[in-house]
């Protein structure tokens, strides 16, 4: 399984996914600051893992502040829990772990017995997230039947969650139950997360994966030759919606429009009850250059660039959202509740 964030007693182990597939590099660091520039800058990403990130990058700042006050601790504690929950907006899981982390500071007769407290929490987080993984990827595939050919859009297996993976979870676990399955995976622009990682992931497991662009989601299903399709999530809403990779909406709709199944795996961290609906979503707005250029080479001239990192599905076009605890079938907002 590959582990893209490890902790290592005062440091925190990161495989930088920029440099995928092409290397496999790794970041160490016992600063916070690192790791807050590491998922602002998508070294690492995937919600569960952000979320992840977030949690050993709190507990890095906490270790790294000197002071016997617990009122000035925790003073400057909020200063660092503050910096890594301003990285990024969308993703549901990193906001859960800040704040199972600044609860977790509540605790403690000293400034020692606190730090302990917050390293052991963010510890702790890791692998619940990593067991709701296992766990919705053993549900998932019960939806799989052998012989299928899925769609998958975006990179949501080990690399995206620390764990077994989500949408790629259950691809990976239905692999394992002897399902001959076949995988067309998109090529996610504008950062082709799906070419870069997702194949990548598929390709150590095992499953034999053919990538396309996105494009061409619509032609394949077309043709009747995509029997599922399941992605991840970076938050789903009360009602079900949900936010994911942008391009995530235009494949649920050409889903629905050629009778194939959309689904979403995401473990319950990743679920927001205090948002009605899908508008309340905050959508993260990214740089021009993700657009205009591909690993630092230009590829259009001087203009005007729109960049939103997600989109939102409407709940309409969902037939089921896998987690930890089973599967939600409509109507999304008794289940979720």
């Amino acid at each position: 399984m590959i582990q893209p964030i490890e902790w290592l007693d005062t440091k925190v182990r990161i495989l930088d996914q920029t440099k995928l597939p092409q290397k496999e590099v790794y970041i160490e660091t016992a600063d916070y600051r690192v790791i807050a520039s590491a998922i602002k800058k998508l070294q690492v990403r995937g919600a569960p893992s952000i979320g992840v990130a977030g949690a050993y990058g709190i507990a890095l700042g906490a270790l790294g502040i000197e002071s016997d006050s617990v009122a000035e601790f925790v003073k400057k504690f909020q200063k660092v829990s503050k910096v890594i929950a301003s990285t990024r907006p969308t993703a549901r899981n990193l906001f859960y772990s800040v704040e199972r982390m600044e609860k977790a500071a509540q605790t403690g007769k000293s400034v020692a017995e606190i730090k302990a407290g917050l390293v052991k929490e963010a510890i702790k987080i890791n692998e619940l997230e990593a067991e709701a993984t296992e766990k919705l990827s053993r549900f998932g595939a019960g939806l799989i039947k052998d012989g299928f050919t899925i769609l998958t859009h975006c990179n949501a297996g080990p690399l995206a969650t620390t764990g077994y993976g989500t949408a790629l979870g259950v691809i990976i676990r239905a692999h394992e139950q002897g399902k001959k399955i076949k995988v067309f995976a998109d090529e996610t622009r504008p950062l082709l997360q799906g070419a870069r990682l997702t194949v990548w992931e598929l390709q150590k497991a095992g499953i034999p994966v053919t990538l396309i662009t996105d494009s061409m989601a619509g032609y394949f299903m077309s043709q009747g030759k995509i029997d599922c399709v399941i992605v991840g999530a970076d938050r789903i809403t009360a009602n079900g919606d949900t936010a994911n990779k942008i391009g995530t909406y235009s494949v649920a709709v050409l889903a629905k429009e050629n009778g194939v199944p959309f689904y979403v795996a995401a473990p319950t961290t990743t679920i927001d009850p205090s948002l009605k609906t899908g508008k309340e979503i905050p959508i993260e707005q990214r740089k021009a250059e993700e657009v205009t250029h591909i690993r630092g080479v230009c590829i259009a001239p001087d203009c005007d660039v729109a960049n939103p990192a997600f989109d939102v599905t409407p709940h309409k076009y969902i037939a089921a959202i896998i987690t930890e605890r089973g599967i939600i079938r409509k109507p999304f907002r008794a289940g979720i509740k």
